[in-house]
This record gives structure tokens, sequence and C-alpha cells, in this order.
């Protein structure tokens, strides 16, 4: 939640620094490719925490309610978190699709690792 909150404050920023350098109205940014600078990165950014994070919150609240997560999970849990504060400042700094690539990639087997894990822990003690 934090860095979704700080990705509202940036691009808030980003958006009203481009309005007063003239290089956007505030009108242009209800066309989603008006903004072609890091706006836009960060724009893009922000609609990805709502892509794979939500099975990652998802996938948590389950484990708080199930109890006990293996230290396996948790360790991928980091491993998720950490990839996805790598993901945003691949993504808004640098613009490395190939890189961005890479990172989301490992946060994506982290995540799958944590729901493979927790489904087979579901169904052995069903």
């Amino acid at each position: 939640m934090a860095l979704t909150a700080f990705l509202y404050l940036w691009l808030t920023i980003e958006r009203a620094a481009a309005v007063l350098a003239r290089r956007n109205r505030y009108d242009d940014f209800a066309h989603p490719d008006a903004d072609q600078g890091r706006g836009a990165r960060v724009a893009a950014n922000l609609r990805n925490q709502f892509e794979a994070p939500p099975f990652f919150h998802m996938l948590i609240l389950a484990l708080v309610l199930a109890g006990d997560p293996l230290t396996a999970q948790l360790a991928l849990a980091w491993v998720f978190v950490a990839g996805r504060l790598a993901h945003t400042l691949v993504q808004t700094l640098t613009g490395n699709v190939v890189l961005r690539g890479m990172v989301f990639s490992i946060n994506f087997l982290a995540l799958c690792g944590m729901w493979v894990i927790f489904l087979v822990r579901m169904l052995n003690s069903a």
C-alpha cells in the first residue's frame, strides 16, 4: 500500500511539473498517451500495482487466516516485495524493458511458488 500511495504522490508531482513547465495541460492527462516522459512511466507502474500484487495480497490474507506460514513462503514473500520495489525503480527511472522483464519474472516466480506451497498444504490438510 505504501508503494502505491508513493506512486500516486509521485505521479501528481510529475504531472504538476509538466503543467507548470507548459509541456502538458491538465486536460492532456485524460488521454493515456499524452505524457511521454517520466510521468508516463510512473503512471504505467502505478497501473502495474493493480495487476500481480492483488494476487499477493489475497495470498497473504489466506496465509494469515490459515496461520503458520512456512519459512519458504515468508522468504518468497520478501523476494516478491523486494522485486516489486526493484520493478518500480527500473520502470520509472530507466525504462529498461529487458531488465524490467527479468525483475518481473523473478517476482512472478516467487508469487507462483508461494501459491503452489499454499495450495499443496491446503490439499494435504483436507
